[in-house]
């Protein structure tokens, strides 16, 4: 296993076994990069670590089923499912803060991430908003399927 897939896994732990921010910030360079559906691009360590401060807020005790797993040179690929229950307040984009919608949620995704000197710089998220916010019951006209 090479060094971007040693990140990649442990940045999939400290997001859901066991949720560390501390340990999130450690993974990622001062001047790394995301990429979200959601929040667009985010530039910085301490704006990727309040992104996912917030995630893990909402979702608390979220799990990631593994589909596949890659690594080519310095970057590694997730694909995989990401699930839990929304016990925690969602911010939305617009600064808005909903209350926990106390559903559960089940996302398939891909996360790309681009590790230089054990740290990510660039990392990728991808996975279907409209699902996710769907799933939540936020979306307008959707059948409640509690």
């Amino acid at each position: 296993m090479g060094q971007a897939r040693e990140v990649m896994d442990r940045l999939t732990d400290a997001l859901t076994t066991h949720p560390d921010l501390k340990a999130i910030a450690d993974l990622y360079a001062e001047d790394a990069v995301a990429v979200t559906p959601d929040e667009g691009e985010i530039r910085g360590r301490d704006h990727i670590v309040d992104y996912w401060r917030q995630m893990t807020e909402a979702v608390p005790e979220a799990a990631f089923e593994s589909l596949h797993k890659y690594e080519a040179g310095d970057t590694a690929i997730d694909e995989g499912i990401f699930s839990g229950m929304n016990t925690g307040p969602l911010r939305l984009p617009t600064g808005e803060t909903l209350p926990p919608t106390q559903k559960e949620i089940r996302i398939r995704g891909v996360d790309i991430a681009t590790v230089k000197d054990g740290r990510i710089v660039d990392y990728r998220l991808y996975f279907d908003e409209m699902e996710f916010l769907g799933q939540l019951g936020l979306l307008p006209d959707q059948p409640d399927k509690s």
